[in-house]
């Protein structure tokens, strides 16, 4: 083993004009640097990256793109791989997990179900999604550990049993310690969070994914994703001002809406990359899940370099310049669709209400509020969240926030702040950004998910008030924020957030708009500057990690039968062979559905380990096309109406099978599974929609149900509630042939229409095997 040591002194060598030895190279591969200083025994692995992607373009004889780089270096098998641009499935071999608390639950249940004695890759579990929003951030973390003792004690000895790493309630958001701890470049991880893609801002293709896929690269099987399509956003000029990472991604969320990057990578290149900061391209990187992209990505850089170095891991940067042809895009490479962004003519943006990709310049939003009838009087602004909770995010909010204090203003609108970390939290108490922030009238909040995701106990409106708020978030869906479907979310960056926070109102423009100070003069915001990093060192404040043993088989992992909050897992039932005759429709869903409205986050998080009792919130926000209500449904068998989750408990006591029917882009948002383990355990067997989103049509599959869409979008309008559907044909299910679906009307006339689907071979073998869990364990006892 060379010495990192060395290493870093001949790379300083090189980099000085001193006389170039032939030895770097050399140096590299003998070299073992750590994935992270929490592992120092789990080294990264180039060579492998870069033999990899030797032989895939030996193979396809052209240029690849950075995504294609990190993907197919990842292969199971690149000499034999099949591969073609949105066509074939990949089987591939991620280096890390990580998991939130939220979903961790239902992953590591799964995971002890398969009876593997300890994780294959090295993971990580979070505690970030289950500590509500209230008084305020050292109470509220308290109230949290108190509730959700149950939970997190289960968390933390699952993960000390089968060698997971722990961080505790309070140590901050999972994608900020991703991000200042397991991203760098050419990494492939995966995350049982949506948002997951934001390690993409260090250079690693990170993908959010559902804890089924979690537990199979844990178990050390392949993990299959469909070879994506590369969207490539070229940027030039540069940003200044006003304009920050974050209006980058609201621009092209209003290019591509909401499903334009499904099935994709984006990637983002040109010479505007170097202007923008490391935690500024994982803001970008982290709200592509909006669009709908696999994951989103930028080539290795200084600024990536820089933030290395800051956070205590130089080695991985001296190692990753060594390898930087394998992480960067080759020269003349193409791309399935090119985006062009000028950063030096983009504006400020603002995004919503009700959806991520109703974009705005800031400068139009009053008058677009006014002629919509949208609230224009902002009652509260938030900061923070996974997507801008940065050193830079704070430093630029609280330049802002100085400018006001010194003319004798304070926020006119109620005003929040989550800090992403806990070294985050420390660093900017320490420089004085988090007493700018109070003084301004901030409350700041745990470092936690908190209202970004519906975990805020709200006061200061009642259930159906019509309102605005301003957040530094990624999603805006009805409800999400705080469970009002009359709040009019918007989305922005957090200097902006913090500007209108102080107006009070969406009709203020920080670019050409005055305000008045304390003693009655008239004022501008400049454009706020901040450092992208701390001058001195991070601050790393309180040790909140917890090491998994060497040896945790000695370990007790407690669940209750009698627990309200966890639950173990029990088999789903095999196919029975038999086509899917007369299936009753639980809800033909109206328009948007998200999982959001599918599985309810907010109070239900508390249910997440406990499949029956977060059941209770199937498909409770969708819009039933039949009366254009939420959670109201007809029991096709009592002729009445009922709660959806009644109805389709209903259905399962009764032996009757049942489907849903849905729109565009079904399952779009979070990761979160249960919205396909609800309906498995609840009787369901088909979902048929005009598109669905990558990961929930994914997470349906792993859990035995058919995810099937409308060969002609326009056999939508031929289904009613009141119907009966067959799917025929299952005996011959394979790869690439349509199935038939018979509608049977009430009045005794019936419609056949095809139905298609993106399942593999592999992929139907989970469908006969009732799951993909029955599956693995199916192969495990053939081999054993």
């Amino acid at each position: 083993r060379v010495p990192v040591l060395i290493l870093s002194f001949f790379q300083h060598a090189l980099n000085s004009g001193v006389r170039r030895y032939h030895v770097a190279p050399v140096l590299c591969q003998r070299a073992k640097v750590a994935m992270s200083h929490f592992e120092p025994n789990e080294y990264i692995n180039y060579e492998k990256l870069e033999k990899n992607i030797n032989i895939v373009r030996k193979r396809l004889d052209r240029p690849l793109t950075l995504s294609e780089k990190i993907v197919y270096g990842h292969l199971d098998d690149p000499a034999k791989q099949e591969i073609e641009r949105g066509k074939t499935y990949l089987r591939l071999r991620p280096d890390r997990v990580a998991m939130q608390d939220a979903t961790a639950q239902m992953a590591m249940l799964q995971f002890i179900s398969s009876g593997l004695p300890k994780v294959a890759v090295p993971s990580t579990i979070h505690c970030d999604h289950l500590i509500e929003a209230q008084l305020g951030g050292e109470k509220d973390l308290q109230r949290a550990k108190d509730i959700n003792q149950e939970v997190y004690n289960f968390l933390s000895t699952a993960g000390a049993k089968y060698g997971v790493g722990f961080w505790k309630p309070g140590s901050g958001i999972i994608h900020q310690i991703i991000l200042e701890n397991y991203s760098y470049p050419g990494v492939m991880l995966i995350g049982t969070d949506s948002h997951t893609p934001n390690g993409g801002g260090l250079g690693g293709i990170c993908i959010g994914v559902g804890g089924a896929d979690a537990v199979d690269v844990m178990a050390g099987i392949p993990w299959e994703l469909k070879c994506p399509k590369v969207i490539g956003v070229k940027l030039t000029g540069k940003l200044s001002g006003w304009t920050s990472p974050k209006d980058v991604i609201l621009k092209v969320a209003g290019i591509l809406t909401v499903k334009g990057g499904t099935g994709a990578i984006i990637e983002y290149h040109g010479p505007g990359v170097d202007s923008i900061s490391c935690t500024g391209m994982a803001t970008i990187c982290n709200m592509g899940a909006e669009i709908g992209a696999t994951t989103s990505i930028f080539p290795y850089n200084e600024r990536m370099k820089k933030y290395l170095g800051k956070t205590g891991r130089a080695a991985i940067a001296t190692l990753a310049d060594e390898f930087k042809q394998h992480l960067v895009p080759d020269s003349g490479c193409q791309y399935d669709q090119v985006i062009e962004i000028n950063l030096s003519e983009l504006k400020p943006h603002i995004n919503g209400p009700f959806t991520p990709d109703l974009a705005h310049p800031v400068s139009d939003i009053g008058a677009v509020a006014e002629k919509e009838g949208w609230p224009v009087d902002i009652r509260v602004g938030l900061i923070g969240s996974c997507t801008n909770s940065s050193y830079e995010d704070m430093g630029r909010s609280a330049a802002v926030a100085k400018q006001a204090l010194a003319h004798g203003l304070k926020c006119k609108s109620k005003f929040t702040i989550t800090p992403g970390s806990e070294q985050i939290r420390a660093t900017i108490e320490r420089d004085g950004y988090a007493k700018v922030l109070r003084d301004v009238g901030g409350l700041v909040l745990a470092n936690a998910c908190g209202p970004c995701i519906g975990q805020w106990d709200r006061k200061d409106i009642k259930k159906g008030e019509k309102n605005t708020i301003v957040t530094s978030y990624n999603r805006n869906f009805t409800g999400r924020n705080d469970a009002n479907p009359e709040t009019h979310a918007f989305v922005t960056s957090p200097e902006i957030v913090t500007a209108l926070s102080i107006a009070g109102t969406l009709k203020f423009n920080p670019e050409t708009d005055y305000l008045t100070g304390a003693d009655g003069k008239k004022f501008k915001l400049e454009a706020p500057d901040a450092d992208e990093l701390p001058k001195l060192e991070f601050d790393p404040g309180q040790d909140t990690y917890q090491y998994p043993p060497k040896d945790g088989s000695g370990q007790h992992v407690d669940v209750s039968p009698t627990s309200q909050r966890l639950q173990l897992l029990e088999p789903f039932d095999k196919w029975d062979g038999k086509d899917l005759e007369d299936m009753l429709i639980l809800i033909k869903v109206k328009g948007k559905c998200t999982t959001d409205h599918i599985s309810a986050a907010g109070p239900w998080l508390k249910f997440r380990g406990h499949l029956d009792n977060i059941s209770n919130n199937l498909l409770i926000g969708a819009i039933n096309i039949e009366n254009g209500k939420a959670n109201s449904v007809r029991n096709a068998l009592t002729q009445e109406f009922g709660p959806v989750p009644d109805t389709a408990r209903y259905y399962k006591k009764m032996g009757v099978k049942w489907a849903v029917v849905g729109d565009e882009n079904y399952g779009e948002g979070s990761s979160r599974e249960h919205a396909a383990l609800e309906p498995r355990h609840l009787g369901g067997r088909v979902i048929i929609t005009k598109s669905f989103a990558r990961i929930h049509e994914t997470n349906l599959k792993k859990q035995g149900l058919l995810p099937l869409t409308f060969a002609d979008p326009a056999d939508y309008n031929k289904i009613h509630p009141v119907d009966k559907l067959s799917i025929v044909g299952l005996k011959d299910f394979a790869p690439g042939k349509p199935l038939k679906c018979i509608i049977k009307h009430p009045n005794g006339s019936q419609e056949t229409i095809m139905l298609n689907h993106t399942f593999n071979e592999s992929q139907i073998e989970w469908f006969q095997a009732g799951s993909a869990l029955n599956r693995m364990k199916e192969l495990q006892q053939k081999s054993s």
